[in-house]
């Protein structure tokens, strides 16, 4: 972030990421030929869309599953305990299969809150390398290459200082996933706040308007040619 932090220089991108059809205007001299800075921005950014969907798999399949199945187990200990007559202890076989499900969940439980953690760092780390891109460009190209548009509206500029807002909301979706790993980690939670656990976890709230989908998808659709590869 110090890169960004540290580059001055007026700022005038253009506010709508709509693509406007305009064609009486001529291109923007780098739309005539990609540089080696337009097929960065694309990659990097491409690559930020990969860490989300990976995100997303972890969240909604690895980390999912297990949740459930956690709560289950727990469910159907509940449910073997309600049987045993009053005043007699439960058997081994009863308890221990189902804790020996209990632990090994909650162990894949961490798992994912690792690699979740590990997708974060490499977001972050893509974020650096835009900040570096532009850092680059402004000093073998010059500050009018970094602020015309690359493909439609958006400049370098304009794609480098936006791009560290997506931090902010996966952040958040990581310290909460990490909370609810705590409350589920407790055999002693309620099944009701098992339930709402589960249904925040899928829900994933602080991605509702800040997720790559709902962000930057659509907007790199329509401003970075060639998006979804040569065609």
């Amino acid at each position: 972030m110090s890169r960004l932090a540290s580059f001055k220089g007026p700022s005038t991108p253009t506010s709508s990421p709509v693509r406007q059809a305009q064609p009486t205007t001529p291109a923007s001299p780098s739309r005539l030929s990609e540089s080696t800075y337009h097929r960065k921005v694309r990659t990097l950014l491409q690559e930020l869309r990969g860490v989300a969907d990976t995100w997303d798999d972890l969240v909604l399949h690895d980390g999912l599953k297990s949740a459930k199945s956690l709560v289950d187990a727990r469910t159907d200990l509940d449910n073997d305990l309600a049987v045993v007559p009053t005043g007699k202890q439960p058997t081994y076989h009863i308890v221990q299969p189902k804790l020996d499900i209990m632990e090994r969940r909650i162990a894949e439980l961490d798992t994912v809150i690792v690699k979740l953690r590990k997708q974060f760092q490499k977001m972050a780390s893509i974020v650096d390398n835009m900040e570096a891109l532009l850092y680059d460009a402004h000093k073998v190209k010059g500050w009018n290459f970094v602020q015309e548009p690359l493909w439609v509206t958006w400049s370098l500029e304009k794609f480098v200082s936006s791009i560290p807002g997506i931090l902010i909301p996966y952040r958040r979706s990581l310290e909460m996933h990490s909370e609810l790993v705590e409350e589920l980690r407790s055999h002693n939670i309620t099944f009701e706040a098992s339930r709402q656990a589960i249904a925040q976890w899928v829900a994933q709230p602080h991605l509702e308007e800040g997720s790559w989908d709902v962000q930057w998808e659509d907007l790199c659709a329509a401003e970075i040619d060639r998006w979804d590869g040569l065609k």
